[in-house]
């Protein structure tokens, strides 16, 4: 038994021999793959692109090319000059809105006065609208009181006096638009006629006026006052 140990224990020594040296192999080729693999190719690439791109800059040239602010007089704040045109803009549209605004104040007072002295005209006319009437009457009146002052016996010249004054009236009020409107031997019409009494006989058709009773008038082709007619029933 003690001869069987001894073989078998140099061959385990070997075998461990045998298997570090295949795990150091092992290693050993794998480190030498890993090594030329595990590299950085975008390494030394990069700076060498990174420092090429810094050497095409100029001097006296801006990192940020057009973007960063250029042409700036030294000593002077980017931005004064457009502020001094945009005050400039300022005070001409100030300027210009008080010159609206004076206007616009001118105008109301204007429109104001315009207002009251169209209500006050408007008040005169009609206080006033009869006045060409009245002054045209007046003379009619005069002859009125003329020949109511005359003591005279001949009734002939009274009543030639009289007609002459009608016949004068009757021109003014037609001057004036103030028109008679027939009645006797016309058809009845209700808008110029008001019938108050009907006669069943006579020489005239039937619906016809027969009598005036009282004397209608229109102002300008309005009625003002219906005629008062008898009507041939």
């Amino acid at each position: 038994m003690v001869d069987r140990e001894r073989q078998a224990c140099p061959a385990g020594d070997q075998g461990g021999t045998a298997g570090d040296d295949h795990e150091k192999l092992s290693g050993d080729k794998q480190g030498s793959q890993a090594g030329p693999s595990g590299a950085d190719p975008g390494g030394d690439a990069g700076r060498t692109a990174g420092m090429a791109e810094d050497a095409e800059i100029q001097p006296g040239e801006s990192p940020g090319g057009d973007d960063g602010p250029s042409g700036a007089a030294p000593g002077e704040a980017p931005g004064e000059d457009d502020r001094e045109s945009l005050m400039k803009m300022l005070a001409a549209e100030k300027s210009r809105a008080e010159d609206y605004f004076n206007r616009l104040v001118r105008l109301q007072a204007d429109f104001e006065n315009y207002r009251k002295r169209v209500a006050r005209e408007r008040e005169d006319l009609l206080k006033y609208a009869n006045e060409q009437l009245i002054m045209a009457l007046l003379p009619v009146i005069d002859n009125f009181e003329r020949a109511l002052a005359v003591k005279n016996d001949d009734c002939e010249k009274l009543l030639a006096g009289v007609e002459m004054i009608s016949r004068q009236l009757q021109d003014v009020l037609a001057r004036e638009g103030i028109e008679a409107i027939p009645a006797v031997g016309e058809q009845f019409n209700p808008e110029y006629h008001e019938a108050v009494m009907k006669e069943e006989t006579g020489e005239l058709p039937e619906n016809t006026v027969t009598e005036e009773l009282r004397r209608g008038y229109t102002y300008r082709g309005k009625v003002i006052r219906p005629a008062m007619v008898k009507v041939r029933g």
